[in-house]
């Protein structure tokens, strides 16, 4: 069982992050599924709709997002898992103007698995570094302007 969970969290990563997969997200996670930390805001989101919209908000921003699992291993129901991502800031989908600036983050995860399916997770990722990558290049392009 955990070695199935481990695989379904690297699935994850790959489907719905890397190939952009949104259809992928009602087969990952239950209907009842609570995510703590996850979004943006740090707002809770429920269910496979709450992470439909992250996604979709996320995807507008940096539509070339790529995650790399470095670590991801499990004891029980749940499974932990350390990632990086990088990306371009080439949208507007965290309501700010495209800055084009590279973007690389850091993020752990704890996700609690019943049934194939994630029910809770507990996101630490670095906000912060995300806001202050786009906020240097805005910087960069007033100082040249």
């Amino acid at each position: 069982m955990v070695e199935e969970n481990v695989k379904l969290v690297k699935r994850w990563f790959e489907e719905v992050w890397n190939q952009q997969r949104s259809d992928t997200i009602s087969e990952f996670v239950s209907a009842d599924c609570v995510a703590h930390g996850t979004s943006e805001t740090g707002e809770e989101l429920h269910g496979p709709e709450g992470f439909k919209a992250l996604q979709a908000r996320i995807l507008e921003a940096f539509p070339d997002i790529h995650f790399t699992v470095q670590d991801c291993f499990g004891a029980g129901d749940r499974v932990a898992v350390r990632w990086n991502a990088t990306m371009h800031h080439r949208g507007n989908g965290l309501g700010m103007a495209a800055t084009g600036a590279e973007v690389n983050i850091t993020g752990t995860g704890m996700l609690r698995m019943e049934n194939g399916k994630v029910t809770e997770v507990w996101d630490n990722w670095d906000k912060f570094a995300m806001f202050e990558q786009i906020e240097s290049a805005v910087r960069a392009k007033s100082a040249t302007a």
